[in-house]
């Protein structure tokens, strides 16, 4: 999507709440894979779903944002023979998160036994764990998530909407001022003349 119709888009969602909420869960997000000690982020979705077009706005914010550990990697529930290297990791790396790890979990729909297990043991071994769902109530998934943003529905353009606004909010910085820059906005705003008004 480009900034062109992210734009329009956001445009077109002020006032729902879905920017904030949106951007509250990606601020999270960010927030766990930039902080000291961060093992990075590792992005999975359902047996079903693969959250592929997500894992790849990530890694572009991660490259624009300069937050190398927010670029994720996808975990995959079968991985073929002749995967490349990147695209080549299993659950296995999802048990075996820790502390300082994150994980995103994609689920459009229910998430199965297996992953709910997986996803229990890397919580119980100190990793993050945010989740991304398509459920409007609570959920085993939702349980286990520190953080969760739920879709409501599982329908394709929505779900793909809300990977887009988490996606593009992942990679904006926080604007956090220091006590000193507010300082000195204050001085200037006390030494400055008064403001002439044109008619």
């Amino acid at each position: 999507m480009d900034a062109v119709r992210v734009s329009a888009l956001r445009e077109r969602l002020a006032g729902t709440g879905w920017l904030e909420a949106a951007g509250g869960f990606a601020g999270s997000l960010r927030h766990a894979v930039d902080r000291r000690g961060s093992a990075g982020l590792l992005l999975v979705g359902t047996e079903a779903y693969e959250p592929w077009h997500l894992a790849a706005h990530l890694a572009d914010e991660a490259a624009w944002s300069d937050v190398p550990r927010l670029a994720p990697t996808l975990l995959r529930h079968r991985v073929p023979a002749r995967a490349p290297a990147h695209l080549a990791h299993d659950l296995h790396r999802l048990a075996a998160a820790g502390r300082g790890s994150t994980v995103l979990v994609v689920a459009p729909a229910a998430a199965g036994e297996q992953l709910l297990e997986r996803v229990q043991d890397a919580r119980h071994g100190g990793a993050t764990v945010l989740a991304l769902d398509g459920a409007a109530g609570p959920t085993e998934l939702a349980a286990l998530a520190h953080e969760r943003l739920a879709v409501g529905t599982a329908e394709e353009e929505p779900f793909d909407l809300a990977q887009h606004l988490v996606g593009a909010a992942a990679g904006h910085s926080p604007a956090r001022r220091s006590a000193l820059a507010r300082l000195a906005d204050l001085a200037g705003r006390l030494t400055a003349g008064p403001t002439v008004g044109r008619w």
